[in-house]
């Protein structure tokens, strides 16, 4: 019993961490000597995966905790998509966030991994992994967090429970038409909740068309729901332009612009919807409601959008982009659990923008993960130049 003990052990040191030079021979020797038994192999590689890899820097999480106890050394992880779909992905103790973005976009057949990101939803947060971190490092990390913010009530820890998401969350060279998988279980899953919301400027016209559009991606040429479009206008119109017309006439628009396009397929449709509002500035952006208390001339409440553009500022009211500040101009931000704070210009001569919102830490992110990979294709543009000289 106790050996078998000692197996579990060393199954999870091999994947934590590569021993020292002095023992390393030692643990290989040991391993080989060992062939017959059945974690013997699996030990072996998960050593050399540890030399390749490096350390990990939190202990086991609980999953490959129990796998092992339960002797099953390939641990699979659900990973949930924007179109409701789900898949189970083998994920190792040396797995990195970039090489299972990797294995996803391989399995799902996109033309790259470029802009998407894993995402952990757990409790109230969903949380973006950095690429270079370990999947299982970060988990943990992150449950240990919440765990020390949310004291035991009565003795008793809260159970965390957490899901994984893959998701497109740098928008930089999105082109609609250019990876028809992509846009059909992302970009447009992605897109159409933002725009219900209301975020985005747009015309009577665009909305009929949109609307159409996604009535086709629902029911494809099925005419036989026509008399629901009335109940379901919140699935079709932006929420804040309901009101702009009776429920008849909007049926009557929608009808009028879905016969504009027989016979288009669902995958057409929501290409077409995404080419429409591609046109957009804030397309493929994220939008935080955030009020603010330091520019008396813009509305306290205020919208703003991160996107491949820098911050833009948008009056709720009007749709109208107030300003855009460009990724180059933004010198300094911070964030807290209340808070969002960010500078315009130089320190010294720099104007502040201080919000308040309980999604800083998304705002954060955003921002620094958009400015890093600018940064990196400025110096790969520079390096390129370097070489052709």
């Amino acid at each position: 019993y106790s050996e078998e003990k000692g197996w579990e052990l060393l199954w999870l040191c091999t994947g934590l961490f590569p021993p020292s030079n002095a023992l390393l021979p030692h643990i290989q020797r040991f391993l080989q000597s060992k062939k017959h038994h059945p974690l013997s192999g699996d030990c072996m590689q998960r050593l050399h995966k540890a030399l390749r890899n490096g350390s990990r820097k939190y202990p086991p999480h609980l999953v490959e905790v129990e796998a092992i106890q339960h002797k099953t050394t390939q641990i699979f992880h659900k990973v949930y998509f924007p179109d409701d779909t789900d898949e189970a992905f083998e994920v190792e103790s040396s797995t990195k966030a970039k090489d299972f973005c990797l294995n996803i976009s391989t399995r799902l057949l996109l033309k790259s991994s470029e802009g998407f990101s894993l995402f952990v939803k757990i409790s109230d947060k969903v949380i973006s992994v950095p690429e270079g971190d370990f999947f299982f490092d970060f988990v943990r990390h992150l449950t240990d967090w919440i765990k020390k913010s949310r004291p035991a009530k009565d003795g008793i820890i809260p159970s965390l429970t957490y899901q994984v998401f893959f998701m497109k969350k740098l928008w930089t060279s999105t082109v609609p038409g250019k990876d028809s998988f992509a846009d059909s279980i992302f970009h447009y899953y992605q897109e159409l909740p933002k725009y219900l919301r209301g975020y985005h400027k747009c015309s009577r016209e665009e909305v009929f068309h949109l609307a159409a559009l996604i009535y086709r991606v629902k029911f494809e040429d099925d005419k036989s729901h026509f008399s629901s479009i009335p109940k379901m206008l919140r699935e079709l119109v932006p929420q804040d332009l309901i009101r702009q017309m009776s429920t008849d006439e909007w049926k009557r628009s929608v009808i009028a612009y879905f016969n504009k396009h027989p016979g288009k397929s669902r995958e057409e449709a929501k290409l077409m919807f995404l080419k429409i509002i591609y046109k957009w500035a804030t397309f493929g952006s994220a939008f935080f409601e955030v009020k603010q208390t330091t520019e008396p001339n813009y509305p306290e409440i205020l919208l703003i959008a991160i996107n491949k553009h820098g911050v833009s500022l948008i009056d709720p009211k009007t749709k109208d982009i107030l300003t855009t500040h460009p990724f180059t101009k933004i010198s300094n931000w911070s964030s807290g659990n209340t808070y969002f704070h960010i500078t315009i210009g130089n320190l010294v001569r720099g104007s502040k923008l201080l919000c308040e919102t309980s999604l800083g830490y998304k705002m954060d992110d955003l921002l620094t993960s958009y400015i890093s990979q600018m940064l990196t294709n400025m110096n790969k543009q520079r390096s390129g130049r370097g070489n052709s000289k």
